[in-house]
């Protein structure tokens, strides 16, 4: 199957969290074109459960001008890649203070395909412990708290959590309880 040639491509701007860049492109059928690029490293997303409750994290998304229920996620500092099951565990004890002792793949989740190169992985996390978050400065007006199945599942319903990744991920997480 033909593919999109990448031409030329430039760096527009980068801060420490994503390079936006700009590439030429050659169409497969010869013809010419731009397309532009966000390059952020892969994120893991943790989905904190002890069977009967989902741990979620609220905080206030700036592009969007609201607060969001969530599940935990994130990427390493400094644009690094790191180990999916590690960047887990420390995403679950940076944003909750929880620990687990199991962290089980559940799939993998392209953010916005058309515009971004950012994927993540997410994780079923069981066996939780209790402990102190260790959030980041950015994150210091989030706040955590456990809700049952049942009400994750309203506040998906009403448009509470709305954040694509968190329901793709609940739907990875129904896919395996099948």
């Amino acid at each position: 199957m033909p593919i999109i040639e990448t031409v030329a491509s430039r760096e527009i701007y980068r801060n420490p969290w994503l390079v936006l860049r700009e590439d030429d492109i050659r169409r497969p059928d010869g013809s010419s074109g731009i397309y532009s690029v966000v390059d952020k490293p892969n994120y893991a997303l943790v989905m904190p459960y002890d069977g009967q409750r989902f741990r979620l994290v609220e905080q206030f998304r700036y592009p969007l001008g609201v607060r969001r229920w969530e599940f935990p996620q994130g990427t390493a500092p400094g644009l690094a890649d790191a180990e999916p099951a590690e960047l887990a565990a420390r995403e679950l004890r940076e944003e909750t203070g929880l620990g687990a002792t199991a962290f089980v793949a559940l799939g993998l989740v392209d953010v916005a395909p058309g515009m971004t190169s950012q994927r993540g992985w997410v994780f079923l996390a069981t066996g939780i412990t209790e402990g102190e978050a260790e959030r980041e400065h950015e994150e210091q007006d989030m706040r955590s708290a456990w809700f049952p199945r049942d009400e994750v599942e309203q506040m998906i319903r009403s448009g509470v959590i709305a954040d694509a990744q968190s329901i793709a991920a609940y739907g990875l997480f129904l896919l395996q309880k099948q």
